[in-house]
């Protein structure tokens, strides 16, 4: 793009694009636009000829972004926001905003916090929308500094620790991250299991076969580090990436799994399971919330952490 075309570019261009890029669908863009989808496509057009790229193609019932959509976008919104909250600061109205985000988190997270999270759109933003994606790591600044997401929630100890060291060099940290709740990890098994007749001890966990949830689908969790401590292992025999997954195998298997206190209810099937402490020691659980500093002073990103940490008192009884 040469600076003539800069000069002419329509930044309404911008807008859609960004919308585009959030939703990847046109359909829903142009609700949220108040536009027609004919529009959205001529826009996107113009923009296509003006950056000399394809930017976006369809693919099943949505479109897939070019390499450049997906470089050029985070800069985008970024600076749209920044335009936005320049020129309005503080307007986020939730009751008339028609806008979307997207969080990423695990399955056991989202059966916390989601709930509660709905009940407040329903009642305070209802042009709002949510799209929730699969956790697929513990460390997501990537996510975050890419666009993908807005915001990530979950178990980062590592992030965690490094922020706050990093905090103490940094007079405007890239990251910032806020504790939303504790959690606990027990050991679930199906209810006539053998092992779940007595309590559990170590011996008799380490000889049992095990199921591991592993977001990466390293089959190595923070068990096996605390096992390796008391040099002691485990059999791993299965790797999945869901909790509801893990309590649903567990369920009918002789497998043993770790699954959060908070999430056995959650599952539907507790009646289907057994659960116990773990017969070791394991770092506690802190769950939290995670985003990039190009969002921290984004009034609708203020409203949204404010939600979450309600929908988070809310899942644990403390609002």
């Amino acid at each position: 793009m040469n600076d003539r075309n800069f000069l002419t570019l329509d930044l309404n261009l911008l807008r859609v694009f960004d919308e585009v890029m959030a939703e990847r669908n046109l359909t829903r863009a142009a609700s949220h636009l108040a536009m027609t989808q004919p529009a959205v496509s001529n826009a996107l057009r113009r923009l296509r000829e003006t950056l000399g790229d394809e930017l976006v193609r369809r693919s099943g019932y949505g479109i897939e972004p070019t390499p450049l959509a997906e470089a050029i976008w985070p800069k985008v919104r970024d600076a749209l926001a920044q335009l936005r909250d320049t020129l309005a600061p503080g307007d986020f109205d939730p009751a008339r905003a028609h806008t979307a985000f997207v969080l990423a988190m695990a399955d056991a997270t989202a059966a916390m916090i989601v709930p509660g999270l709905v009940h407040i759109l329903e009642h305070e933003a209802p042009g709002v929308n949510l799209r929730i994606v699969p956790l697929t790591t513990r460390d997501p600044r990537e996510l975050l500094a890419s666009g993908s997401a807005d915001l990530a929630i979950g178990h980062f100890p590592g992030v965690v620790a490094e922020l706050s060291a990093v905090h103490l060099q940094e007079t405007v940290p890239r990251y910032y991250h806020q504790r939303l709740y504790d959690g606990e990890y027990m050991v679930v098994m199906r209810k006539d299991h053998p092992l779940a007749r007595q309590p559990l001890d170590l011996d008799s966990y380490c000889a049992a076969r095990h199921l591991l949830v592993s977001f990466s689908g390293r089959p190595y969790g923070f068990v096996d580090e605390a096992l390796t401590a008391l040099e002691r292992q485990r059999r791993v025999v299965l790797t999945v990436n869901q909790f509801f997954t893990a309590g649903r195998v567990v369920a009918t298997t002789d497998l043993l799994t770790v699954l959060p206190r908070h999430f056995i209810g959650a599952t539907g099937m507790a009646h289907e399971l057994a659960w116990q402490d773990l017969p070791l020691s394991v770092p506690p659980v802190h769950v939290d919330a995670l985003w990039h500093r190009q969002t921290i002073h984004h009034s609708a990103h203020r409203w949204l952490r404010q939600a979450i940490a309600r929908a988070s008192a809310h899942g644990f009884g403390r609002d």
